[in-house]
């Protein structure tokens, strides 16, 4: 029987031993932390997203210019078959009300732990604290492990090591350099679905750290995106942020900084917000008036404020047809991106050009990559780890085919 190493314990490198087990392969699962899935319990602690309900055109116009790439793999293993395997592991899922699916459990530890007591099952061998340092002169897979370096011979190997977003559980990308020296073309891995540093006053920092922003359209160039942002001591994040957090950091490393706009009340027609801030003060302060008569939040208006001081002006010298203006498109002058440490994903990885269509890496014959190892990326919605599972399954099989040959 050929013996697979696969290494990585995440959703990738687990759907490849899947598909290996099945295919009659002896596997491994190697990881350098002490148990499997780190990541994915993270994933999970605000309810697990696994997919999306969206149709199968729009849902892959979600990884950018790396959709050619991940549609084969994705339509082998579609949202709808991820459902089902899901609901196999006697997990069964919903579809929320922004199309986005979750398992009814609405967490990532039920599922974790029927998945790995399957593949347990099936004669997958997990071995942890197996930290992969590349191979020796005779092609062995070297470990650093508890009781020294080891060496382990495999007919393939499945690398599912992940990026380099939450290194503490796992993914630090210290594998770009093991596969640079073997000349793997890797675009240097980014922060993707970020947060972004914006250099706040220190009044509006100590009051509103912490704060969100509900109901909120952001905007930049052409792109929009509705839903929330969250205030942080040194910037802003959170999930609207995020689906722009490409453009923005591009943005940003080709000019320095970006300002991204905000509306306040996006649903509220700039007439009606007209009329509603021509009325009259009375005796209220000019803060409290902003919140009553455009029903706005106590950062929105400190974040008004915010606006105003840093151009020099006086928000409550402005005219109503000028505060309704600035209401729904507020600047933000983005500073740079936060680290990837704290980013929930990563962009860049192996070119997609170093791959054949089974995941192959062509510079390294038998040796297959997967999930976040790879140059793509997507917002979060389900998209994240409906690639790692497909690209997993995709780079197990291709394996398969390699060994069967």
């Amino acid at each position: 029987m050929t013996a697979v190493a696969v290494i990585g314990a995440g959703p990738a490198g687990l759907m490849a031993a899947e598909a290996l087990v099945q295919g009659g392969a002896r596997v491994t699962v190697y990881d350098s932390m002490p148990s499997a899935g780190r990541k994915f319990l993270m994933a999970g602690r605000g309810g697990l997203n696994l997919t999306h309900s969206e149709p199968l055109p729009q849902f892959l116009a979600r990884y950018r210019e790396a959709a050619p790439k991940l549609t084969a793999a994705i339509d082998a293993f579609p949202p709808d078959a991820l459902r089902a395997w899901s609901e196999a592991l006697g997990e069964p899922t919903f579809v929320g009300s922004s199309g986005r699916v979750f398992p009814k459990a609405f967490k990532a530890s039920p599922l974790l732990r029927a998945w790995l007591r399957r593949l347990d099952a099936s004669g997958v061998r997990f071995a942890f604290r197996q930290r992969w340092m590349g191979w020796d002169g005779e092609g062995r897979l070297v470990f650093d492990a508890p009781g020294g370096a080891a060496a382990i011979a495999a007919d393939a190997t499945v690398l599912a090591l992940g990026g380099a977003s939450w290194p503490r559980l796992g993914s630090d990308g210290g594998w770009t350099a093991i596969l640079a020296d073997k000349g793997v073309a890797i675009s240097p891995l980014r922060p993707a679905n970020s947060g972004f540093t914006v250099d706040w006053s220190e009044i509006f920092r100590t009051r509103f750290e912490g704060q969100p922003l509900k109901g909120i359209t952001l905007s930049f160039g052409a792109r929009r995106a509705r839903g929330e942002a969250m205030i942080t001591s040194g910037g802003i994040e959170g999930g609207a942020i995020y689906a722009m957090s490409a453009e923005l950091r591009e943005a940003i490393a080709a000019n320095g900084e970006a300002v991204l706009h905000v509306a306040l009340r996006p649903d509220v027609h700039h007439g009606e917000l007209v009329k509603r801030l021509s009325a009259s003060r009375g005796k209220q302060s000019f803060s409290n008036f902003l919140r009553k008569a455009a029903q706005l939040s106590p950062v929105a208006v400190g974040l008004l404020q915010e606006a105003t001081i840093g151009a020099g002006r006086s928000l409550s010298a402005m005219s109503a047809e000028q505060l309704a203006e600035l209401i729904n498109a507020v600047p933000i002058k983005l500073a740079g991106v936060a680290p990837i440490a704290r980013a929930i994903s990563s962009a860049g990885g192996i070119s997609f050009d170093e791959l054949d269509a089974n995941f192959m890496i062509r510079k390294l014959p038998d040796v297959f990559a997967a999930g976040e190892m790879l140059d793509w990326e997507a917002p979060t919605g389900g998209y994240l780890l409906q690639a790692s599972f497909a690209t997993g399954g995709a780079a197990g099989r291709g394996a398969l085919k390699r060994l069967r040959r």
